[in-house]
């Protein structure tokens, strides 16, 4: 269970998986070997913001059934209300688009001691602290590294996932054990 922070108190859900694959334009080719690949039990983190919404939502429908097939998690990024309506197992986004709607798993971004903070009010479930190492998406972008990323995670109230630059060797060396990548697991 989480440690409690300024009264906080976390929702009730089953454990998070160790490692999550997040979606998008540049691993769509990939997303079903991936998902066939991932250790039972592992979740999917669906974005695809590229796609119109109904070609987004047929991908999110067919992706959603392999990776359920496959005892994985998935999480849409989007609003609480949005997830429960798609049938997601949670949201995820920034801390101000998952605070309102009905009770689900809340995947947070976070940057930040101040959106750490805003993740904590907004109740967040687990919060993805990035980027952790250089990243192909944001290339010449500041990250955290892996000193800062451990300060960062030790004023977590919830558990966190590292992302950013993120493969199962730099995983094995940092103190969180749970962690995401986009290119690094297609």
């Amino acid at each position: 269970m989480a440690r409690c922070y300024s009264g906080f108190v976390p929702n009730r859900h089953p454990p998070l998986p160790q490692i999550w694959l997040i979606s998008d334009a540049r691993n769509d080719h990939a997303l079903e070997r991936a998902l066939a690949r991932l250790p039972r039990g592992s979740g999917l983190i669906y974005r695809h913001y590229h796609l119109d919404p109904a070609a987004r939502r047929a991908r999110f429908d067919a992706l959603a059934r392999m990776a359920r097939r496959f005892g994985h998690r998935v999480i849409l990024s989007g609003t609480a209300r949005q997830a429960r309506a798609w049938n997601a197992d949670g949201a995820y986004g920034a801390a101000e688009k998952l605070a309102p709607g009905p009770t689900t798993l809340r995947l947070a971004t976070v940057h930040s001691l101040h959106e750490l903070a805003r993740a904590h009010r907004a109740r967040a479930d687990a919060v993805l602290l990035s980027p952790v190492y250089p990243t192909r998406s944001h290339p010449g972008a500041a990250t955290l590294g892996p000193v800062r990323f451990h300060l960062l995670a030790a004023r977590s109230a919830v558990p966190v996932i590292a992302l950013g630059g993120m493969n199962r060797h730099r995983a094995r060396h940092l103190p969180s054990r749970k962690w995401a990548a986009i290119q690094g697991l297609a």
